[in-house]
Formats: structure tokens, sequence, C-alpha cells
């Protein structure tokens, strides 16, 4: 296979449209632990701390998420550096073990997305737990 300075390069968009994701995923979820913390200090309910603990989890993921895939872009610009010296053995090298970090954090955002899920469910389940019992009560 022939490795060319723009085969590396294509992969910018991609990295920095998912770094982007990521961050909005990052922000918009520390901003509701932070939401959940408020309420738990006022309210004492279990519900909220399953839900901040799922959420912490899901940080850690993101955090991850965003490693692998800064690293990623990191050694694609190397890969670029050591083309353009015609060192093109380390270029595979390098741009192979790029694309083996990039699946790894699109991995990470697939479990993040399944744990997104569960916790929708957890939310779901109790809300539908409250409507049975309201029901039963009329």
């Amino acid at each position: 296979m022939e490795l060319t300075i723009q085969t590396p390069a294509l992969l910018f968009p991609a990295i920095s449209l998912l770094l982007l994701a990521f961050t909005n995923k990052f922000l918009a979820i520390a901003n509701l632990i932070r939401n959940l913390v408020s309420d738990y200090e006022k309210h004492r309910h279990d519900l909220l701390m399953t839900q901040i603990a799922s959420l912490k989890r899901r940080l850690q993921l993101i955090r991850w998420m965003q490693v692998f895939g800064i690293s990623s872009m990191l050694l694609c610009v190397v890969t670029m550096f050591l083309i353009f010296e015609n060192w093109n053995m380390g270029a595979k090298v390098l741009f192979g073990i790029s694309l083996l970090l990039m699946i790894i954090s699109l991995l990470l955002s697939l479990l993040e997305i399944v744990l997104s899920a569960g916790a929708l469910r957890l939310i779901l389940r109790d809300l539908e737990e409250k409507e049975r019992k309201l029901e039963e009560h009329q």
C-alpha cells in the first residue's frame, strides 16, 4: 500500500467532528451532574445517586474517548511529517497505530451510548412505577 500525505489528512475532518461531539457530550453530562447533585442535596433520593454514578462512569468513558481521539490525530500529524521526510515504513506503522486508536475511541463511544440508554431506562422505569402507583390509588 502506498501511503501519501493526503491519506492521514483525510482523517482530520472526521477526528475533529468526533472530538467536538465528545466535548459537547462531556459538557452536557457535567452540567447534568451539577444539577443532579443540587437536587440530591435537597431531596436525598436514591435514584439521583444511581443517576450520578452512571453519569460519572460516562464522563470517564468520554474522557478516554477524547484521549484516544486526540492521540489518533497526533499520530496522523506525525505520520504526515514522516511521509514528508520519506520515512515510509515508520509512517505506515504510526498510521496503523493511529487507526487503532481511532477504533478504540469509537468503541468507547459505542459503550457510552449503551450506558446512556441504560440510564434512560432507569428514569423511565421509575416514572412508570410512579404512574402505576397513582393509578392504583385512584
